[in-house]
């Protein structure tokens, strides 16, 4: 049986890394945007997620087995993001209906499942960690929830399989992107070196001390691909993470060594980077211009608040993959690799120095 995948958000970190995989393994695949982006192997499908009378114009000719998402839109209240992320995955499932094609859902949300959403982050009571799929919901409004919700609705309807995959911070490469930790620390490190700042760590010192770990997007890919074709791993929820842990006082000097700068030894003092990056996007496109960087707009690139969700946690954070290496699973990733994968071509695709 053919495999013909429907990518929502192919351009993004997540969506770029599965549609190079699912390529490269053979498969046809199609990506869905409002404005979509040439990629290799990608067929560009134009359609918007809010307009109904859009999506089904775009899917018309399109009858996917798989269905990839991978994409959603931040608005000011946790009430509006509930509002427009739930009707963007409802209308994509009902204009995929008519066709009976699909098997299999894909929906990657993340640790915010377990942290809260962006106006509760990281407050209030939490599960212990390290968190684990059997662990309930927050008492809490999350959008998170209401995406998985038109999931399982849609799926009791028209009778495909689901899999839900919930990674911590992504590292991968996306311009563009609303939650971009690597590329945006390689942005404050490459102004940091060509401004002669201080490299400082800019979170909170439990996660300077505390373990942690991260996804990178080309293993979160690889999760994808089996959760869809592994009959075990139907209708389950999967946290994915690299399979190591660390500490940032460790990574800290990695990544400054990697940018031929020295990382400030941390004193404890938490120095969020959004209002240190505030004002620079001038000075990254003074750099840009210098060496011909492909993205003069820092914040096409950067996502500091972001970044400082992330990193400004109170908390360790640590996250338990047992449940898939228990059905089969073991693909494992470096994270100091991974980061320096992503500089390295960052670097090649000249968006930094």
């Amino acid at each position: 049986m053919s495999n013909t995948a429907l990518i929502v958000g192919a351009s993004g970190i997540v969506g770029s890394a599965t549609a190079a995989l699912l390529h490269q393994e053979g498969w046809r695949v199609a990506g869905l945007a409002r404005h979509p982006v040439q990629q290799d192997g990608v067929a560009p499908v134009a359609g918007d997620l809010q307009d109904p009378a859009s999506l089904e114009k775009a899917l018309a000719d399109l009858a996917p087995s798989h269905v990839f998402l991978a994409t959603w839109q931040r608005r000011p209240t946790e009430a509006e993001m509930i509002r427009v992320n739930r009707a963007m995955v409802e209308n994509l499932l009902d204009a995929l209906r008519p066709k009976k094609s699909v098997r299999h859902v894909a929906l990657v949300t993340g640790l915010k499942h377990y942290l809260g959403p962006f106006e509760a982050y990281g407050k209030g009571k939490l599960p212990q960690t390290p968190f684990r799929e059997d662990q309930g919901r927050l008492d809490i409004e999350n959008f998170y929830y209401a995406q998985e919700d038109a999931v399982f609705t849609a799926a009791a309807r028209d009778g495909f399989a689901w899999s839900v995959h919930r990674p911590h911070t992504i590292i991968g490469k996306a311009v563009g992107n609303a939650m971009n930790m690597g590329t945006t620390l390689a942005c404050y490190a490459t102004l940091c070196r060509e401004l002669g700042r201080p490299f400082i760590f800019p979170g909170s010192a439990a996660q300077w001390n505390g373990l942690t770990d991260m996804t990178d997007a080309r293993l979160l890919a690889r999760q994808l691909l089996w959760a869809s074709t592994e009959p075990k791993a139907a209708n389950e929820a999967f946290n994915v993470v690299n399979g190591d842990v660390f500490r940032w006082s460790w990574m800290w000097g990695r990544i400054a060594a990697w940018f031929g700068i020295e990382a400030v030894p941390f004193d404890g003092t938490h120095r969020p980077l959004e209002p240190r990056m505030a004002q620079d996007g001038p000075a990254w496109a003074e750099i840009a211009q210098r060496y011909g960087l492909a993205e003069p707009n820092l914040e096409k690139l950067a996502s500091a608040w972001h970044t400082d969700a992330d990193l400004g946690r109170p908390i360790e954070v640590v996250t338990d993959m047992s449940k898939s290496r228990r059905l089969g699973f073991t693909a494992y990733q470096p994270t100091d690799d991974a980061f320096v994968d992503l500089f390295g071509q960052l670097r090649a695709d000249r968006l930094i120095p």
